[in-house]
This record gives C-alpha cells, sequence and structure tokens, in this order.
C-alpha cells in the first residue's frame, strides 16, 4: 500500500463490520482496511455477525454469503427487517446473475464475486460509504443534475437531458457515487450486470454518448476520465 492509499479526511475512522468465515481472506481484508485507517470488527459466524450489526456500531458491512450456522443472505435479511440500514456489501464465490439479483433483494446493496481484488474491495466499500443516507429517495440531486427516478428523467439546470434507458442507469449510478472514481469492472458488473469482464470498449462508448448529453457546448465538464482507471462524476460542492 502506498502513500496514496489513506483514506480521504471524511472516512478516517469509520467502522468496517466483516463476517467472513474464511480465516485467511478475513486476514487479509482485516489488514488491508485497517492498514488504510477503518476500524474493523470481525466475526467468523452469522449469529455473532447478527449480534455485533445490532449493537449499530458499524458505517458499513462486508458480509460472505456462506457462512456457517446462518447464512449471509439470512443475516442481511435480520439485520433489515430490525431497522439496520448501514450499507452491506455481500462476498461470494457464486457468480451467476441470478445469485447477485437474491443477494441484493435480500438486503444487500453490492455483491462482489470472489476471488477479487483488494483494491476492488475497498473502492466499493469507499462508494457505500459516499451514498446518500436514504437511497430511497425517489429524486437524486448532485450538483447541477436533477433525476426523478419515478419519471425516469434527468435535468441539468432546468434543461432536460433526454436518455436511453442504459444511460439514464448509467448516470443514475454516477450520481450516487459523487467524486468517487468507478472502474469500468464495477460499471460493467453494476450497470450491465457481467458476471465476468469481457474485453469490450462497451462502457466508453457508452460514457461518451452520455457525457455528450449532459455536457453540453459551454458547460463545464461533469463526466471526467480519469487515465488507467476509469470515470468520474465531478461536481462542485
Amino acid at each position: 500500500m502506498s502513500e496514496d492509499d489513506t483514506l480521504p479526511p471524511f472516512l478516517e475512522g469509520r467502522t468496517v463490520l466483516l463476517i467472513e468465515d474464511d480465516g485467511r481472506i478475513a486476514e487479509e481484508i482485516v489488514g488491508e482496511l485497517t492498514g488504510r485507517g477503518y476500524n474493523v470488527h470481525h466475526e467468523e459466524t452469522g449469529n455473532a455477525g447478527l449480534d455485533a450489526a445490532v449493537k449499530g456500531e458499524a458505517d458499513v458491512m462486508v458480509v460472505d454469503r456462506l457462512l456457517p450456522g446462518c447464512d449471509g443472505l439470512s443475516v442481511i435479511e435480520a439485520m433489515r427487517q430490525q431497522g439496520i440500514r448501514a450499507p452491506v456489501l455481500v462476498l461470494s464465490a457464486l457468480s451467476a446473475v441470478d445469485d447477485r439479483v437474491t443477494g441484493l433483494k435480500a438486503g444487500g446493496d453490492d455483491y462482489l464475486t470472489k476471488p477479487f481484488a483488494m483494491e476492488e474491495l475497498v473502492a466499493r466499500i469507499e462508494a457505500l460509504l459516499r451514498r446518500p443516507d436514504d437511497t430511497r429517495n425517489t429524486k437524486l440531486r448532485t450538483g447541477p443534475l436533477e433525476m426523478d427516478l419515478i419519471e425516469r428523467r434527468v435535468w441539468r439546470d432546468g434543461r432536460e437531458i433526454d436518455l436511453l434507458p442504459r444511460e439514464f442507469r448509467l448516470l443514475e449510478y454516477l450520481m450516487r457515487r459523487p467524486g468517487q472514481v468507478l472502474t469500468r469492472s464495477m460499471l460493467l458488473e453494476d450497470v450491465w450486470q457481467y458476471r465476468f469482464i469481457p474485453r469490450t470498449n462497451l462502457v466508453d462508448v457508452h460514457i461518451g454518448k452520455l457525457r455528450r448529453k449532459v455536457d453540453a457546448p459551454g458547460e463545464e465538464p461533469l463526466i471526467q476520465s480519469i487515465r488507467g482507471t476509469g470515470f468520474q462524476l465531478r461536481v462542485s460542492d
């Protein structure tokens, strides 16, 4: 880990609850996250993890899907039933689309398949912590952008932007994560629901089309390309 990998100030001291029974994976995750400034609480079983979640000390949770005793999805469902709203990243060796959908329907906020790169795990945790507290709002407002999730309409400073369905989903994903650098693999998995990462310029093509609609001539460019990494929705505070 380099000096550039330390947490942004607003993330320092945030607590991660890790529920993972694989000792090797858990050790690697705990070491990486604590090295970056997170407080990490680790539990090996679903029941112990649920007890820790109920205490309400975690800002974000990382939950393995297949746990001894009470499985991860049952843990997440029980959390949600008890009103625990901290975002949850589901870890699983099950990579089929149906498995991902099941994990999200159980109350997970994101889904990462094993094996995974530690940088990807860290990026997804940071993205979850950047989300607004109430992600169930029917309207999003990010900088000059406003999105109506019910009517599927978007405006920039009052100018309506006509988007295709995929462009709408892509912009929604960006608007929920302002300032976050989003990798191409994150976009392919979360917007296109790919369970594998193909060699394609699909993301770049759609970002280009979206950028031409969102960033009209004379307007401040909002959608930025981060060389060698991905993309970012950059808005003024």
